[in-house]
């Protein structure tokens, strides 16, 4: 989520765009209220060197953009660190349909979180219409265009299968 959202925060920057930057600069900071609180509180036998992993990898994501930022032209940097953010809202948006499989065999749904999807599913479909009616941009546009489909795909789930009882309990597979 830090990483998502600084790539769109400096793209919304490079590109002049505060509805972008701003909302995205709340991202972060959310992004990273959840990281620090998880790592106060996550106590599972080799945490920590996921933990270190994990802001490695995000320390690793903002020092490229900004070096994006000053070894290429606006545009040229503006349109790479945009097509990063189409790959990263793509994963993200996408990712609880990792549990596709394991929805299909057990007949329930309750590996997709409902808030999370429902959440994607409005947060896309504002900024699929802001971005291709208003901004008119692809990079906008069309990562959220994707998303809002695996929201629904995922809505499609809840509502065909629910949370039975026959997906409680029962973990996904490794």
């Amino acid at each position: 989520m830090i990483s998502n959202s600084f790539v769109w925060v400096m793209y919304g920057l490079l590109k002049n765009l505060p509805s972008v930057y701003m909302s995205n600069a709340v991202g972060v900071t959310m992004g990273t209220y959840y990281f620090r609180t998880y790592t106060r509180y996550c106590t599972k036998a080799g945490s920590a060197s996921e933990i270190r992993m994990h802001f490695r990898a995000v320390a690793c994501i903002i020092f490229f953009n900004l070096c994006l930022t000053q070894i290429f032209e606006k545009d040229t940097a503006a349109d790479f660190i945009g097509k990063e953010g189409v790959f990263y809202c793509v994963v993200l948006f996408a990712s609880p349909l990792v549990a596709l499989k394991h929805v299909l065999e057990t007949k329930s749904a309750a590996s997709i979180p409902l808030p999370f999807t429902i959440a994607c599913f409005i947060n896309c479909f504002c900024w699929s219409v802001t971005g291709w009616f208003t901004m008119k941009d692809f990079n906008i546009y069309f990562p959220n265009l994707l998303g809002l489909s695996c929201a629904c795909a995922q809505l499609g789930l809840k509502g065909v299968y629910g949370d039975n009882e026959r997906g409680r309990g029962v973990g996904l597979p490794k």
